[in-house]
């Protein structure tokens, strides 16, 4: 009989990212729901100690499979490992962070390794008569849509800052596991450049320019952003110019954001950009066309010129936190 709940952690250079945090959370808050455990599962190398601090987010056990071969995240050695552990786990739900850089590629992996359901991208979930019910936005966030998943295990990947966190002390007993990665197809042979840049899909601030910009100088943006705290973000027009990289890039072909502010500066609002951002808690649109669509999706809205508007308002914050 399938029981418990399984969270799949995400970590990058022995640094969790903040949607594992969001989805132990939930998934504790569905172990409740469903009157189980939940067991969150860890991969990488040498990442024991970080381990230990997930039992405050509510992990019951935490099972870690530390190998040199789960450093990076490669699709096949990861399917492989969790796999097996979702087969001599047997839990009811498999939940994990609908990342760009591990979590839609892994979910989707598992899903069809053992022809599980799932359903990506969820902004939240719920247990009715012991059914998993999931909502996520469907035809470019136009509509939100209601999935009951049936099958087991019920996988579903959450979208990035849609889910609160929250503490709630587990056991979060350490089991070490031993693991077979199996064959693989792919090998990782470059490591990604560090930056040094917050990203993009677990911000609480994002504050993004678009054609309006008329060219790379993003440094109106870049210094409203880096005093909220914030990261920079970009229309697919400003990237397909080559003003700013395609990691910045937000919407239906991008990254898809939810941050608690969302600063629009110079977006038209074109309905892809929109499927990218709109599930943002506040958004500020700036633009110099009053009839812009962006202002139909926006909180708050400013008719001006961003060159203007931007560093009157850079210079606000400054006196506020000065």
């Amino acid at each position: 009989m399938s029981q418990g709940v399984l969270a799949i952690a995400e970590q990058v250079d022995g640094v969790f990212r903040k949607v594992t945090y969001e989805a132990l959370s939930e998934g504790k808050r569905i172990a409740g729901s469903l009157g189980c455990d939940l067991t969150a599962v860890v991969l990488g190398s040498d990442v024991e100690n970080i381990s230990k601090g997930l039992g405050k987010y509510g992990a019951d056990r935490i099972l870690v499979a530390d190998n040199t071969a789960l450093k990076e995240y490669m699709t096949d050695a990861y399917t492989n490992v969790i796999a097996d552990i979702i087969g001599k786990e047997n839990p009811a739900v498999v939940i994990l962070g609908a990342t760009a850089v591990q979590g839609r590629d892994l979910s989707a992996s598992l899903s069809a390794r053992l022809n599980a359901p799932l359903a990506m991208e969820c902004v939240e979930i719920r247990v009715e008569n012991d059914k998993l019910i999931a909502t996520r936005p469907m035809y470019g966030g136009k509509i939100m849509s209601e999935v009951a998943l049936e099958g087991k295990p019920r996988i579903v990947a959450t979208r990035p800052n849609a889910m609160a966190v929250a503490e709630s002390a587990g056991a979060g007993s350490i089991e070490q596991l031993d693991v077979d990665t199996g064959k693989t197809v792919l090998q990782f042979v470059e490591k990604k450049m560090e930056t040094g840049k917050i990203e993009l899909t677990e911000a609480d601030v994002v504050v993004s320019g678009g054609r309006g910009m008329g060219g790379s100088d993003y440094s109106v943006v870049e210094k409203l952003a880096e005093l909220l705290g914030g990261a920079v973000g970009a229309s697919r027009s400003a990237v397909d110019e080559g003003w700013r990289p395609h990691s910045d890039q937000v919407g239906q072909t991008g990254k898809v954001v939810s941050p608690n502010l969302y600063i629009a500066s110079g977006i038209s609002g074109a309905i892809q950009h929109l499927a990218g951002m709109s599930s943002s808690k506040v958004i500020v649109a700036i633009n110099k066309d009053s009839e812009a669509p962006i202002f139909s999706k926006a909180d708050f809205g400013i008719v001006g010129d961003l060159f203007e508007v931007l560093p009157l308002v850079t210079e606000e914050i400054k006196k506020l936190k000065g």
